[in-house]
């Protein structure tokens, strides 16, 4: 049975989507962009903020799930350059030990509002 998980921590979807979605124990958080929920607006700065953000969406929503990010097996990173790679490495290595989870990072031609990330989960119970 599908159980949609939703939190004021994070940004409302922007869309006809949920936050993320459990179905028996994992959790699929849909991807966030760096929407600072007390504020409606982009973190301020670059990849760093950005992504530091987007994580930060990412953890509420799992903590709403009673999960942490340790829970996490897979993310799966969108770029909107790659040459933001590095930095954007940088800050999810903050909120990650090991064992860390399997990730993918891709560039994309653009994300929803003009972002320079996007990041989704799929963490276990």
């Amino acid at each position: 049975m599908k159980k949609v998980i939703s939190t004021p921590q994070a940004p409302a979807a922007i869309g006809p989507y949920s936050q993320a979605v459990q179905v028996g124990n994992l959790v699929f958080t849909s991807g966030q962009i760096p929407i600072d929920p007390a504020t409606g607006q982009f973190a301020e700065g670059g990849i760093k903020e950005q992504t530091r953000q987007s994580l930060t969406n990412v953890k509420a929503i799992l903590e709403e799930a009673g999960l942490s990010l340790s829970s996490v097996v897979k993310t799966t990173v969108f770029l909107a350059d790659m040459a933001d790679f590095a930095d954007m490495n940088a800050v999810y290595a903050e909120f990650f030990a090991e064992p860390f989870p399997a990730r993918s990072a891709v560039a994309v031609k653009t994300l929803p509002k003009g972002a320079l990330v996007e990041i989704e989960v799929i963490a276990e119970k």
